[in-house]
């Protein structure tokens, strides 16, 4: 009886802790929604992990291998960092130096401790940003960015002179290229204030006179997305990889000396460790995105609010965890292999009317073929029968384009195989337009091949007509009348 009642004792004091817990600050109320959302069906039963939200994206394909609360939107912490990094890679150049405004100073720690009216170059201050993870750093490298987007005045003057107000408006215009960049990404629940991280709420105006709250946050799935965008298909990919690879970076400025140090503990962890991020904040526990490469895969890794001090080492063997389940299960598979590529030889000549033929009375055909790579991309834009003119189905598609193609992660790039697992197939599903109307020109889509894994298109092949076909006209018909006049 006194164990049974020492157990009783015990269970209601965990269960009273959990609600106090929930009603912490440093728990956030988003985390109790996101629960809701629950794992992967396909996920293996012994699987457990300390993460809130957690995703392993094949960074390829963009195809989410599993997702624990992948859709749930929660404060993401330094990992916004990532998102800064490429874009002032993308924006400027390694070698401009930019001058520290008094408002990127104030930034509190983890900090590099610049100062107003220093100055430094963009490089030196992008080490400090992805090492060390300094928030002042991330602010000042903002500013310079931004600043081209403010009004001439402000454009011309020195950061350093800049008032906060200033300061924080440079800030927002290069917030603004972080929210276009993740929309170009196809990151619908992701929004950016901050280019540090730091926990924060904005305000926004609505056209109609309404407000709209939003909070500084992303998806584990956009938040693999955007680390896909950064090693994957930005043009300053290598230079991210570089620097975020980089075990330590020392440098001198202001006569001061600066050493960096990596602070990525996982590029140790893990044969073909590329590359990752970490973040804390109170609101958004321990966050990690990072990604692996092996055997021609690549992984990526994105958790968010994976426990709180003092459970520092959770993002670790959380990452260790999906990485080891991706490398052991997931292997490519090409849509061009035996069995599984369609076969062009099973399409039929489609019928055409009031097409010329060879004879009076004839009935016009125009053979088809599956147009090459390029001629899919541009998706016979402008010619009848373009799949813009008609539904692709049901199947959702990989990432959004002009024309609904499916594409690798957004980049432009045809994704030739998949990642799978064993039991997973790639489906074949294909339509064509059953007649067409002269005049067709040659090229003219007519219809699509789609490959589809578990619902979603990863590839669209088109098929277009072979030849032109010319509609009958006055001319046409008199040639038929003489040719069947000579015969008689």
């Amino acid at each position: 009886m006194k164990k049974m009642r020492m157990k009783r004792i015990i269970g209601g004091f965990f269960c009273v802790l959990s609600l106090l817990l929930s009603g912490m600050p440093g728990v956030p109320g988003a985390i109790c929604r996101a629960v809701e959302s629950g794992e992967n069906p396909g996920a293996p039963a012994d699987f457990s992990l300390y993460a809130t939200a957690a995703v392993l994206m094949d960074a390829d394909s963009g195809r989410v291998l599993y997702g624990k609360n992948q859709d749930s939107a929660l404060a993401m912490a330094s990992t916004t960092k990532i998102m800064t990094c490429i874009l002032v890679l993308e924006n400027v150049s390694l070698e401009e130096e930019l001058t520290v405004s008094a408002y990127a100073a104030s930034m509190p720690k983890v900090k590099l401790y610049i100062q107003k009216g220093e100055r430094y170059t963009v490089r030196d201050l992008l080490y400090s940003l992805m090492l060390e993870s300094h928030n002042d750093s991330a602010v000042a490298l903002a500013e310079h960015v931004g600043r081209q987007f403010l009004p001439k005045e402000l454009q011309a003057k020195e950061a350093a002179e800049y008032t906060a107000e200033e300061s924080r408006q440079a800030v927002a215009a290069f917030a603004m290229l972080m929210n276009r960049k993740a929309s170009e990404l196809g990151c619908e629940n992701t929004w950016f204030i901050t280019p540090n991280g730091l926990d924060a709420t904005e305000t926004i105006v609505l056209e109609e006179g309404g407000t709209l709250q939003k909070d500084h946050c992303t998806t584990a799935a956009e938040l693999a997305r955007i680390m896909a965008y950064c090693i994957k298909e930005s043009d300053q990919a290598g230079t991210f990889l570089e620097i975020t690879r980089a075990p330590s970076y020392s440098f001198y400025a202001n006569d001061r000396s600066f050493s960096c140090a990596n602070h990525n503990a996982f590029l140790q962890m893990m044969d073909g460790a590329l590359t990752g991020k970490t973040g804390f904040t109170n609101k958004a526990g321990y966050c990690y995105v990072g990604a692996l490469e092996r055997d021609g895969r690549t992984f990526v890794v994105a958790l968010l609010a994976c426990g709180w001090p003092n459970n520092k080492s959770y993002k670790w063997s959380d990452t260790k965890e999906l990485m080891q389940y991706g490398i052991d299960n997931y292997f490519y598979r090409s849509f061009a292999e035996e069995g599984t590529a369609f076969e062009e030889e099973s399409l039929k000549p489609i019928p055409v009317a009031e097409g010329q033929t060879k004879k009076l009375g004839d009935q016009a055909y125009v053979d088809v073929k599956i147009a090459d790579r390029q001629s899919s991309r541009e998706g016979g834009a402008g010619k009848e029968g373009g799949p813009e003119s008609e539904s692709p189905g049901n199947g959702k598609t990989a990432s959004a384009s002009v024309h609904g193609e499916a594409q690798g992660g957004g980049s432009g790039e045809w994704v030739e195989g998949l990642l799978l697992k064993e039991g997973e197939e790639i489906r074949v599903e294909h339509k064509v337009k059953g007649s067409l109307t002269a005049p067709v020109a040659a090229g003219t889509t007519v219809g699509w091949i789609d490959y589809v894994v578990d619902g979603t298109i990863y590839k669209r092949e088109l098929i277009v007509t072979a030849q032109d076909v010319e509609q009958i006209d006055s001319r046409w018909c008199i040639q038929q009348i003489f040719r069947r006049f000579l015969l008689f």
